[in-house]
């Protein structure tokens, strides 16, 4: 998450476009661009809003009655993965000159929201607010921290996140909040055969009056294209594998900035070391050397589609626990059909060398994963796999 302050620039999403054009750093898209385009108009929009309120906090005085203003309508971006979605948003969130901002993921958007909820009637029980209903406090404090509001990888699967989505967005909107989505999906297939489906239907609709929906289907997956040229099981781990993973890591991101970050599951926190869009990155201690169970491998999961794992070293039997969670932490990347790039210190099949115990079958497993997620057809197809052949806990969240 990120709340910015903002300093005033002159540097159009377009202009930023250009330059990593020029530089190489991404191929000219002429999808890509009528974002752009989008995304400067918005700004300008937003821009001359601005503008506006200032002179009427000066001038409203010597009006004889203020004259309600339209609202700025904001852009929902949907499109396949590995389109530019999330590196054009955050130009779009860098660039823009306003101090009351935010950006972050959907999940630990409406997981605060969640928490703000508890907290209300929390204090609603003891008698510390008179409100009984939460939602309008909660969308007040959310407008009040940023009127622009950046959620990426827009997707409900949460059946309390979906009942309450209509309502906080009509406060949200009512507030003049600015909203600037990306998804994988069209605003028509947001919770799509979900639970009581019906009664989400209504945020679809103020949805589209409140948000231009823009459909990114680049001629490319960028991210794609590069990392097809470069390793993603690098051994040993040593000073050119961290190379090796830098570079990948840099062509997967795009050269967005990387930040430490967290995932809320369940009243605690999963450190995420770091995060750019829907790639993280991690060592093999801070994933399997940490007490980490089923439920924050599926956290993990849900939140990113590319993991990153460095370090990875040769398992034996003092390390028993350590290759129980990877067996697990494998198997849900597996099974949630996820792109993984890392770094160990002998191939799958040498990485496991005990002689006894569960662990030896089944780490058998572990190893011709590790081998089939590192071929040609694992990484080009991962995208529609993973839309396609949802895990059986992403199945039952959706109702």
């Amino acid at each position: 998450m990120h709340l910015r302050d903002g300093l005033q620039t002159h540097v159009t999403v377009r202009q930023r476009y250009d330059h990593l054009v020029e530089t190489g750093a991404v191929g000219r898209d002429p999808a890509q661009e009528r974002v752009v385009a989008a995304l400067d108009r918005l700004t300008n929009e937003i821009s001359a809003k601005r503008l506006a309120q200032k002179s009427s906090a000066l001038g409203w005085l010597f009006a004889r009655k203020r004259q309600p203003r339209e609202p700025v309508k904001g852009l929902y971006i949907h499109g396949g993965v590995g389109r530019g979605k999330t590196m054009l948003m955050d130009m779009f969130f860098e660039l823009l000159p306003v101090r009351r901002k935010r950006r972050v993921h959907f999940n630990d958007f409406m997981a605060d929201v969640q928490d703000r909820i508890q907290k209300h009637r929390a204090a609603r029980k003891n008698g510390d607010v008179k409100e009984d209903d939460p939602i309008p406090p909660v969308a007040r404090a959310l407008a009040d921290e940023a009127w622009v509001l950046c959620l990426d990888e827009f997707s409900v699967t949460d059946i309390a996140d979906a009942m309450i989505l209509s309502r906080l967005f009509s406060a949200l909107f009512a507030n003049g909040v600015v909203l600037v989505a990306t998804s994988n999906v069209a605003p028509q297939d947001l919770y799509r055969d979900g639970l009581n489906r019906q009664l989400f239907l209504p945020f679809i609709g103020l949805l589209e009056r409140n948000a231009e929906v823009l459909t990114l289907n680049a001629e490319k997956d960028y991210r794609q294209e590069k990392l097809n040229r470069l390793p993603v099981y690098v051994t040993p781990a040593d000073e050119a594998a961290d190379r090796a993973l830098d570079e990948a890591w840099t062509a997967m991101t795009q050269g967005r900035p990387t930040a430490e970050t967290t995932i809320a599951l369940k009243g605690r926190h999963i450190a995420v070391p770091r995060a750019a869009g829907d790639a993280a990155r991690f060592s093999f201690a801070e994933l399997c050397e940490k007490p980490h169970g089923a439920r924050d491998y599926l956290a993990i999961a849900n939140r990113f589609s590319t993991i990153f794992i460095d370090h990875v070293p040769v398992l034996g039997e003092g390390k028993r626990n350590e290759a129980k969670r990877f067996i697990l932490l494998i198997d849900t990347l597996y099974d949630h059909r996820m792109r993984l790039v890392m770094s160990a210190d002998a191939p799958p099949e040498g990485l496991y060398t005990a002689k006894r115990g569960t662990e030896v079958f089944e780490f058998e497993r572990t190893a011709s994963r590790l081998i089939e997620m590192q071929s040609r057809d694992w990484l080009e197809g991962w995208a529609e796999r993973r839309q396609v052949e949802a895990p059986a806990e992403a199945r039952q969240a959706q109702g």
